[in-house]
């Protein structure tokens, strides 16, 4: 390809307010372009560094026999409706009407879709095992939308589904799958943490999330240096500190001024361990109370496990009048109205806390569960830190900042079931078929490895993902130099950017380190004078004299340069 056709440009600077490096050097290097708030479009250098991930991607599911099919980024509202879906992605899901006014969506997940395309093709047990597999847009509503390409509205994702014929079909298939997706985060170069995690509006029973560190990522992972134990923040587990004593007469007191915690704090002269704090969140139906010690912060996740109920977010003061409790001094004592309440472990064993009295600038002490209140369920439901241990070995936790980028979903019969997927077994026995969904966000992959492979001159591709091999250069303008360099480039044809331009030297350059293709093929006099070309290494800056006609072994082979003589 000659750069002088090439639908690109550079720049040397970028907005002031793009901060992530990923973001300035895609922009800088004619990659991609902002077509609007976290909308993103691809220039061909880019593009071809998409393909490139897809064409590692596809290998990898081929090896597991998976059938690469296509369903539409637009979905009909009601199969949104016939899973349950519609209530438990909220705000996110973006709704809409056709001219006949039929609801559709734009589809975060395509489980829905997918289950519609193979129902009429799963109809008995000898049609499963089914690996199906798609590369396909997707659209959230994301109000973090920010980094260029690290969180976008709308999104590239590589996601699969398998049906299977019962749980240990798919117990079996969940590990290959891991291996699969740990074998393709190591051919891009990226070292990745696979994680416990949640299983979110996605439904199912079990997941696990594969992350990157990265200071500018937006989730969390607590990792234990002991044991190894990894978990993202919000299912993580750890030991909590007990505080013991015998319970005490309960007392109503005054604490004028008392709406936070901290106010609390300093007002009784307490630790905030001693303090219950009441926090009430919203579903599709119900409201839903959590409990929790005032030295831990409630995790959503957590909740949406104990309670069953998906957590669409914080209740609105006016929630909370209507259910006849006082903003900043509810609890779950003398409770008017029935509601979900889901009472932490650590708080549940605590003795002698301070609850909200319901009655404004009002506290009650020494409050006992199971003797004051009584909760619908007690389980862990805090938010775990590196200040606490680890549940399994004692050793001390840590916090990383992370981006992930893939995840895979033991989902069982979530969808089956409520979808009303079924599949004829023996005896004519009418089962529901059990899935699991699988997903590598491209985009976010892609900004990743620019994360990792960058220095102050540009990119640093991995070779296997590199738009073009090699960046052919010529030196001089004299005709013997551009008749050679034009005979390379008829000869390397697509392993070579032929930068035509007539700009120079120094320039082409900094716009070859900036693009950061693996290796930057010089011509010049000299060079062809001693019968070679110079051939420069982007990520290690070593050099070395290559006979023209060990060119194309040397961009055809990741290895091809460390093994010339």
């Amino acid at each position: 390809m000659r750069y002088s056709r090439l639908f690109t440009r550079t720049m040397r600077h970028t907005p002031r307010e793009v901060q992530a490096p990923s973001h300035q050097l895609l922009l800088r290097g004619g990659y991609i372009r902002q077509i609007g708030h976290g909308l993103f479009g691809y220039l061909p250098l880019g593009q071809r560094v998409v393909q490139n991930i897809k064409r590692l991607i596809r290998a990898e599911m081929e090896r597991l026999e998976g059938n690469e099919i296509s369903v539409p980024l637009v979905n009909p509202r009601e199969i949104w409706e016939s899973s349950g879906r519609i209530e438990l992605v909220g705000r996110d899901l973006v709704q809409f009407s056709d001219a006949a006014g039929r609801g559709l969506v734009l589809a975060p997940t395509h489980e829905e879709a997918v289950v519609e395309m193979v129902r009429s093709s799963l109809t008995s047990y000898r049609d499963l095992p089914l690996f199906v597999y798609q590369f396909q847009q997707k659209y959230r509503d994301e109000r973090r939308a920010r980094h260029g390409l690290l969180r976008l509205h709308e999104f590239l994702m590589k996601d699969g589904y398998s049906f299977h014929r019962n749980f240990s079909d798919l117990n079996n298939f969940f590990p290959r799958v891991f291996a699969a997706y740990e074998r393709i985060f190591r051919a891009c170069g990226l070292n990745v943490v696979p994680v416990e995690a949640g299983v979110g509006f996605m439904g199912g029973e079990r997941a696990y999330e594969f992350h990157v560190a990265s200071p500018i990522g937006d989730d969390v992972i607590i990792r234990c240096e002991g044991c190894g134990y990894t978990a993202n923040r919000e299912v993580a587990v750890g030991h909590k500190p007990s505080y013991g004593g015998t319970p005490r007469p309960m007392e109503t007191v005054d604490t004028p001024g008392c709406d936070s915690m901290q106010k609390l704090s300093r007002y009784l002269d307490l630790p905030r361990h001693s303090l219950a704090k009441s926090m009430m969140f919203r579903t599709a139906r119900h409201l839903v109370m959590a409990v929790v010690r005032a030295d831990f912060q409630v995790s959503v996740e957590k909740l949406r496990q104990a309670s069953g109920e998906a957590i669409l977010g914080m209740a609105r003061p006016a929630d909370l009048r209507s259910a006849g409790l006082v903003p900043g001094y509810f609890s779950p004592i003398g409770l008017e109205q029935e509601l979900i309440v889901v009472v932490d472990d650590a708080v549940a064993n605590t003795p002698n806390l301070v609850f909200g009295a319901n009655e404004p600038e009002r506290h009650h002490i020494n409050i006992n569960f199971g003797r004051d209140y009584e909760a619908c369920r007690v389980a862990d439901i805090s938010r775990i830190t590196r200040r606490h241990s680890c549940q399994h070995c004692g050793g001390e936790l840590h916090e990383q900042s992370t981006v992930e980028l893939g995840n895979i979903f033991r989902l069982g019969t979530f969808y089956s079931e409520r979808m009303g997927l079924e599949i004829q077994e023996e005896h004519s026995k009418r089962v529901y078929p059990y899935m699991g969904s699988y997903g590598i966000g491209i985009d976010r992959l892609l900004a990743a490895v620019v994360e990792q492979y960058h220095d102050r001159r540009g990119i640093a591709w991995p070779f296997e993902l590199a738009p073009y091999p090699g960046y052919l250069i010529s030196l001089g303008r004299s005709l013997r130099v551009r008749e050679f360099t034009e005979m390379l480039h008829r000869e390397l044809g697509d392993l070579v950017l032929y930068d035509d331009r007539g700009d120079s030297i120094s320039s082409k350059m900094k716009d070859a380190e900036l693009l950061g293709i693996p290796y930057i093929l010089v011509v010049s006099p000299d060079s062809i004078a001693s019968g070679m070309v110079e051939v420069i290494e982007r990520s290690g800056g070593g050099s070395k004299k290559i006979p023209p006609a060990q060119l194309e072994e040397i961009l055809t082979s990741k290895d091809g340069f460390r093994n010339a003589v």
